[in-house]
């Protein structure tokens, strides 16, 4: 008798490709516009033997809002402590971000656009997540303009122009294209930063750190997917 799909050597591998082919059903057609018949098609799976994958289609929305979240809130924290000043581990932040958005384009669409299908505690969790984000990039402003390096006159909006200028490159970027993510967080953060008066000279500063920390971890080291050991970055 055959082994229920849950329980053969391949289930995790095939979980995670449902939960690719979910996310690009979603970004394509929307959450509410896909029924659990429409990825069973695209999968190659009865309704039945789906569920032992997927639990339920809230499920899939958690996992794939999961896919973004998890690892771009804990490399936020690693870069937020790192010991370094607060411009580098800004730069060093905006590429980290645009790095999953440009690597998981599906996921970020359903992540805009479908999280307020989640409820309950799930919902709340996720909220809470994007709250800690937001917290951790106005704590860096607020300590670079502590130092003197721009002027911050409302925190909070500040951390609105820095999300603004990174969250909508899901729209129209395009991997292997014209601009990559460093290409990209370099240009954003030159635009913010002379925006908020810093001086010409620590734009300069900033990508020369970031390049050394570059330099000392060559695998990857911004890929919020990525294996990483926080240490410190030098000032």
């Amino acid at each position: 008798m055959p082994r229920p799909p849950g329980h053969g050597p391949d289930f995790e591998v095939r979980r995670q490709k449902i939960i690719d082919t979910a996310a690009e059903l979603f970004a394509r057609q929307g959450y509410a516009a896909t029924s659990v018949n429409d990825l069973g098609r695209a999968v190659g799976l009865a309704r039945g033997a789906l569920y032992y994958y997927i639990g339920s289609k809230e499920h899939l929305l958690i996992e794939i809002q999961a896919r973004v979240m998890n690892p771009l809130l804990s490399r936020a924290r690693q870069i937020a402590e790192l010991d370094a000043d607060p411009l580098l581990r800004l730069r060093l932040l905006s590429e980290s971000l645009l790095t999953i958005i440009y690597h998981r384009l599906d996921h970020i669409w359903v992540y805009e656009h479908d999280y307020r299908s989640l409820s309950g505690a799930e919902l709340t969790v996720l909220l809470d997540q994007r709250a800690e984000f937001e917290q951790l990039i106005t704590g860096l402003l607020t300590e670079a303009a502590g130092q003197g390096d721009f002027r911050l006159p409302e925190p909070r909006l500040a951390t609105l122009q820095f999300l603004n200028l990174h969250n909508h490159t899901y729209q129209w970027v395009k991997p292997g294209g014209r601009w990559d993510p460093a290409h990209l967080s370099r240009q954003y953060c030159v635009t913010l930063f002379r925006g908020l008066g810093a001086a010409d000279g620590a734009l300069g500063a900033v990508e020369e750190r970031a390049a050394t920390f570059r330099r000392l971890r060559p695998h990857l080291p911004l890929d919020p997917e990525a294996a990483w050991e926080p240490v410190a970055a030098g000032g």
